[in-house]
């Protein structure tokens, strides 16, 4: 029997890693405050999550001042999107018992 769990990415372990890459795939940038609304987290939680998906590639940032407030919006990589449709593909499997 073939390993139920392989494809399964660790980073994804996280439900707030998982949120912010499904959030990121389906729109081009969401910028920090969307993201911490949509997921319900606080700004210490959200930018821990963050920094370790920008460690491994799966999200790059844009920094820029609206007025002079500092606004930073993310969105996901090619490398990213695919490592997030890999996981849901493995997950997939792993329910459909494949």
């Amino acid at each position: 029997m073939k390993n139920p769990i392989k494809g399964l990415n660790k980073i994804f372990d996280s439900r707030v890693r998982l949120g912010i890459m499904s959030a990121l795939v389906v729109n081009d940038w969401l910028d920090f405050n969307s993201l911490k609304e949509l997921l319900e987290v606080t700004d210490g939680n959200l930018a821990s999550h963050l920094k370790a998906l920008e460690k491994h590639e799966y999200i790059k940032f844009k920094k820029q001042f609206i007025g002079r407030k500092p606004h930073t919006s993310y969105r996901s990589t090619t490398k990213g999107k695919n490592a997030i449709t890999f996981h849901l593909n493995a997950l997939e499997k792993l329910i459909k018992n494949e």
